[in-house]
């Protein structure tokens, strides 16, 4: 039977989580996509990812799926895709989601906070 702990089980497994240095240097580098998938009302009390796109958990299929009037156009399926969320969770089954659609360079960071703690760029 399908439940929240099998399912986060299976995105942990499927998306790969990586730590805040090597999200902050993915940053630097400028060649990521990053994506906050936390709501609206979150990301106005703390802040996100400077350019991080955000797109919320409930919307990524029709931001991902270039078929509907909601595409996103910085979601291109060979984009390297880092997604940050209040603890890493949501982050995780949104990647799950994501490689679900096809996109193969999907990478979970964890929480906004681990990353402003270690000095990440905010927003």
């Amino acid at each position: 039977m399908k439940t929240s702990r099998t399912e986060l089980e299976a995105a942990n497994n499927l998306v790969p989580k990586i730590g805040t240095k090597e999200g902050i240097e993915k940053h630097r580098e400028g060649i990521s996509v990053f994506i906050d998938v936390r709501d609206g009302l979150e990301i106005r009390e703390t802040g996100t990812i400077k350019g991080a796109h955000h797109i919320p958990r409930g919307f990524i299929e029709f931001a991902a799926d270039p078929q509907t009037p909601f595409h996103n156009k910085a979601l291109e399926k060979d984009a390297d895709i880092v997604l940050v969320c209040g603890a890493g969770g949501m982050a995780a089954l949104t990647g799950k989601t994501l490689v679900e659609m096809g996109y193969q360079k999907v990478s979970n960071v964890g929480g906004f906070s681990d990353w402003k703690a270690a000095g990440g760029p905010v927003e």
